[in-house]
C-alpha cells in the first residue's frame, strides 16, 4: 500500500508522489520566538518529525525546511497592534535579537528532547527581508497589491477576480467580509477589510525595521514562509504543513502571495494541518491558566498538572491520535501514556534476551527453505508473525495514522510476549519470520516513531544508595563486597574515600 496524505486543499486523501523523485521537498510553519514554547508548538514539528522519518525510510530524499518567526507576526494574527518580539524586548531592556536567539535555544534544546530530528534548514525571516521585498516587488508589478503611506498591501478582492481567495480554508469571501466589515470603515487605509499587509511602514520609534523601496518597514508576517519555501524549494515543492489555526488566514495568504507572485502555483501541492490541544477539555489559552509550556511540563512546575511527564512520555502521548484529531491533556492521560511508552521499552529489552536472536545457520536454513517454497509454491504461506509485521505499516500509509501504528505494535509484542513465555512456541516461529518481526518493531519504535529510551534512575541517588551498602559491608567486615564495590565504582570513574566524618567519593583522576 503506498503512502497517502490528506491534502486540506483538496479535502481528499492522496497518495504521495514527489515533483522531483526521490527528492521531496517538506516545510512546517515554526514557533514565533518571543515566549517559552508551550505543548501547542510541539505537536506540529514531533508529526513533521515522523512525517520526514518515513519519507527517508521509503527512500525519499527529503528537504526539511521549518522556518523562525523574529519578526512580523503582529498580536491577534492581523496587521494592527504591536510587534510581541518588540514588546518582549523592551519588557526586559534587550534587543530583539537577544529575545529571539533565548527562545531559539530554547526552542530547540525542547524538540531534541522530544526527539525531532532538527530540520535541514532553519531560516529566520529576520534574514530573508531581501526576499521578501523582491516577492512584494513581484506582486506590485502583477497588479494584485497597492502601496499606501509607505506601506503595501495585497488586493484580496482584485485577486479574487481571477483566483479564489478562501480555497484552502473553504470560505467564501462574504462570509469574510460579514466577519469584518464592522467598525473598520474609514479606520483603515486598506481599500478592503480583507486585504493583508505584504509590507508595513514603520515608525521612527520601530525597534525592527530595514530599508525597502517603500520607506523604512517591515514584513508582513505571512510573507515570510512564500519567500522562504520558494528560495529553498523552488515555485511549488512537496508538502508544507501547520497547525490547523494557520489554515486562515496565515496559510490561505501564503496561497495568494505565490498564485500572484511570478511563481504563479498554490505554494504545496500538499497543504497537511494537524489539530490543537486542549487541557481538561478546555482550550489551551494564558488567560484561562492552563497554558503549559515544554520546560513546566517536563519539570512538573505546572499548575495544570500534578507531576512531571518525561519527553518521551510526551512525544508517546502526541503520537496515541492521529495528527488530524484534536488532544486532550489531563494527567490522566499523560499516566496511561506514561504506561504505553515504558510497554514498548520492555519490548525493546525484551527483543534484546538470547531467545529472541537467532543463530546464522539457522536463519541461513530458513532462507533456504523459503526458497525451495517459492519455487513450488504459487501463494506463500503467511504466517501469525508475517500478518501482524505488515500491519505496522499500514497506520503509516494511511495518512500516517500513528494511532494505528501502535496499536499494531502492541499487537505484535502481545505475540512476542507469548512466544517468550513458551519455548515451544518459540522453537516453531520460523526464524526468519522472526527476524523480520524482531527488526520492524525495532525499526518502528526507535526509527519512526523516533521512541528512545529514558533512564529512570537518579544518578546521585544511586550512589549515594551503593556508598551506603559499601558503609554496612565495611562495618560488617565484608571485606570481598567492599573491594567489588570499589572495583565496580572505580569503573565507573569514581573513587571511596573513608574520612572520620564517613564514606565520601570523588572523580578518579586516573
Amino acid at each position: 500500500m503506498p503512502l497517502a496524505l490528506y491534502n486540506t486543499l483538496t479535502r481528499t486523501k492522496e497518495e504521495f508522489r514527489p515533483l522531483h523523485p526521490p527528492q521531496a521537498g517538506v516545510y512546517l510553519c515554526g514557533p514565533t520566538v518571543y515566549n517559552e514554547a508551550h505543548l501547542g508548538n510541539a505537536r506540529g514539528p514531533v508529526v513533521f518529525d515522523i512525517l520526514t522519518r518515513y519519507l527517508r525510510h521509503l527512500g525519499h530524499k527529503v528537504r526539511y525546511v521549518r522556518n523562525i518567526t523574529d519578526v512580523g507576526h503582529l498580536q491577534g494574527d492581523g496587521d494592527q497592534g504591536d510587534d510581541p518580539m518588540v514588546l518582549a524586548a523592551r519588557a526586559q531592556h534587550l534587543e530583539p535579537m537577544q529575545v529571539a536567539q533565548y527562545y531559539i535555544n530554547r526552542y530547540r534544546l525542547n524538540l531534541a528532547a522530544l526527539g525531532c530530528i532538527p530540520p535541514d534548514i532553519e531560516p529566520q525571516a529576520s534574514g530573508h527581508i531581501t526576499e521578501q521585498i523582491a516577492m512584494v516587488q513581484e506582486i506590485l508589478a502583477n497588479g494584485f497589491a497597492y502601496e499606501v503611506n509607505g506601506s503595501v498591501y495585497f488586493d484580496v478582492p482584485k485577486y479574487n477576480v481571477q483566483h479564489r481567495y478562501g480555497k484552502l480554508s473553504n470560505r467564501s469571501i462574504e462570509d469574510q467580509l460579514a466577519g469584518t466589515r464592522t467598525g473598520l470603515e474609514g479606520q483603515s487605509e486598506k481599500r478592503s477589510p480583507l486585504d493583508f499587509a505584504l509590507w508595513k511602514h514603520a515608525a521612527p520609534e520601530h525597534l525592527m525595521r530595514w530599508p525597502s523601496p517603500w520607506g523604512d518597514g517591515f514584513p508582513g508576517w505571512h510573507l515570510e514562509c512564500s519567500a522562504m519555501s520558494r528560495k529553498y524549494l523552488g515555485n511549488e515543492f512537496d508538502i508544507h504543513g501547520g497547525g490547523l489555526d494557520l489554515m486562515f488566514p496565515h496559510h490561505e495568504c501564503e496561497i495568494a502571495q505565490c498564485r500572484a507572485s511570478h511563481a504563479a502555483t498554490d505554494e504545496a501541492r500538499v497543504w497537511m494541518h494537524n489539530n490543537m490541544i486542549t487541557v481538561n477539555g478546555a482550550k489551551m489559552s494564558k488567560s484561562l491558566g492552563n497554558f503549559i509550556t515544554l520546560n513546566d511540563l517536563f519539570a512538573g512546575t505546572t499548575t495544570t498538572l500534578s507531576q512531571a511527564y518525561s519527553p518521551m512520555v510526551v512525544r508517546f502521548f502526541l503520537l496515541q491520535a492521529h495528527y488530524r484529531s484534536p488532544v486532550d491533556v489531563s494527567d490522566d492521560a499523560l499516566v496511561a501514556a506514561r504506561k504505553g511508552y515504558r510497554k514498548l521499552m520492555n519490548g525493546l529489552k525484551l527483543l534484546a534476551s538470547p531467545a529472541f536472536q537467532p543463530t546464522q545457520t539457522e536463519q541461513e536454513t530458513s532462507n533456504e527453505k523459503q526458497e525451495t517454497q517459492q519455487e513450488t509454491s504459487n501463494k506463500k504461506q503467511e504466517t501469525d508473525l508475517e500478518v501482524l509485521t505488515a500491519d505496522l505499516f499500514t497506520g503509516l500509509d494511511d495518512d500516517l495514522n500513528t494511532a494505528r501504528t501502535i496499536a499494531s505494535l502492541f499487537n505484535l509484542l502481545r505475540k512476542f510476549n507469548i512466544l517468550a513465555t513458551s519455548p515451544v512456541a518459540l522453537a516453531e516461529a520460523p526464524p526468519a519470520a522472526l527476524a523480520a518481526a524482531v527488526a520492524a518493531y525495532r525499526l518502528i519504535v526507535t526509527n519512526i516513531l523516533g521512541l528512545s529510551e529514558e533512564p529512570r534512575a537518579n544518578a546521585e541517588q544511586l550512589l549515594e544508595l551503593t556508598l551506603s551498602f559499601y558503609a554496612e559491608a565495611k562495618a560488617a567486615k565484608a571485606y570481598d563486597k567492599v573491594d567489588l564495590i570499589r572495583a565496580a565504582l572505580k569503573g565507573q570513574g569514581i573513587v571511596i574515600k573513608d574520612t572520620k566524618a564517613g564514606v565520601e567519593w570523588a572523580y578518579s583522576e586516573e
